[in-house]
């Protein structure tokens, strides 16, 4: 996601969950492959090197914990076939252990750090073996996935025509246009980020920001266009890139609505959302040149939200309590940011002052905490 998950990732810190085979024993121990962890699989990042403590796990679910030992933020991912990301957990400061939970069924993978969050990563091979019965055997998480993806596709099929209108307006050197088209479009991507951030190097070619881009490699996407219209105020060479994106953006929705998901990713999905709030909405780094941040910001809460509500049912069954707290917090921090609506759109990030950017902060915090804990229960 740079920013945000995929099928089977979650951005948690949740103390004492092992790595373990379906039935919930230590994915480790006796008949256990070689290289199987007995817990949380351990990953030493730094600068130069990751260092995965097992090369072998058991099919199911499992944790990575994550530790940055180096001086550049990272990531790590898990990465299938055609790196399809398996499992991501994004923006690991340097000194900070992350964990993300990832469902794996038998095959070959890689597993890969990123410093400095660009580039390919460095890489290694993870063997996965044996059986396991997927999460989606169960009814009730099989539903709450079918109603995800249904919520995807009427997203994704908005987000065609929103970037059609916008791709048009920069190839008819329509600056004004352009701009106001530009957060509207946005938001149907950043709903539906979470599967969208499955399928490789699309996600960076549609949402990288310029320092996420490694050297060698073209800047494009929505961030190339949106410098161009406020910074430099001249798209007359940015047709080319408009096609591109469009082209990126049918693949991705294509691929999306035809994507196997995890209901894991549901849980992680919603989590990721609010942490790419925290990282790049708040701090204005999204979208440093238009300050549209709060049409994102309203996005991903509202794309958080809709993964929850897919899980509803099972998290009323499973932890009651749970429910009546995600519905305080979403309803408070939807509070706070309405409070900077502007006419049908919202207020630029410049606009905001230090306490009010404090306060959003503070809510989505509140509610990032209780939002952590859906993924263990989804994989109980």
């Amino acid at each position: 996601m740079r920013n945000s998950i995929v099928i089977a990732v979650g951005f948690l810190a949740l103390a004492g969950l092992t790595a373990c085979s379906d039935d919930g024993a230590p994915a480790a121990g006796p008949g256990a492959p070689t290289g199987a962890a007995k817990g949380p699989v351990a990953v030493a990042a730094s600068d130069t090197e990751c260092k995965v403590a097992a090369t072998e796990l058991a099919a199911g679910t499992s944790t990575f914990a994550i530790t940055n030992g180096g001086s550049k933020v990272t990531e790590f991912y898990v990465y299938g076939a055609g790196d399809r990301v398996m499992g991501e957990v994004e923006n690991i400061v340097p000194g900070l252990t992350r964990e993300v939970i990832v469902e794996l069924p038998a095959g070959v993978y890689e597993t890969a750090c990123k410093p400095g969050m660009t580039g390919k990563g460095i890489r290694g091979p993870l063997k996965v073996t044996g059986e396991h019965k997927p999460l989606s055997g169960d009814a009730k998480l099989a539903e709450a996935t079918a109603g995800y993806k249904r919520y995807i596709k009427s997203q994704s099929q908005t987000l065609l025509a929103k970037t059609r209108e916008f791709v048009d307006a920069v190839k008819a050197g329509d600056i004004a246009k352009a701009k106001a088209l530009y957060p509207v479009s946005r938001t149907y991507w950043e709903r539906i980020e979470p599967v969208a951030e499955i399928f490789g190097d699309l996600d960076p070619a549609i949402d990288a920001r310029e320092n996420d881009v490694a050297e060698g490699e073209k800047w494009t996407g929505f961030h190339k266009i949106e410098k161009d219209l406020w910074v430099t105020k001249d798209i007359g060479e940015d047709g080319p890139i408009a096609d591109k994106l469009m082209a990126d953006i049918k693949t991705i929705v294509e691929k999306s609505n035809t994507a196997e998901l995890s209901p894991v990713l549901l849980a992680n999905g919603a989590k990721g959302l609010l942490d790419e709030v925290a990282s790049g909405k708040i701090t204005g780094e999204e979208d440093r040149y238009s300050h549209t941040d709060l049409w994102d910001f309203d996005a991903n809460l509202q794309g958080s939200k809709a993964a929850v509500q897919a899980l509803r049912p099972v998290l009323e069954e499973r932890a009651p309590d749970l429910v009546k707290t995600l519905d305080e917090k979403f309803a408070a921090t939807e509070a706070e940011l309405g409070a900077h609506r502007d006419g049908d759109g919202w207020k630029l990030h410049t606009e905001l002052s230090k306490a009010d950017l404090k306060k959003l902060s503070d809510s989505i915090n509140a509610l990032s905490e209780p939002i952590s804990k859906i993924a263990a229960i989804v994989v109980k």
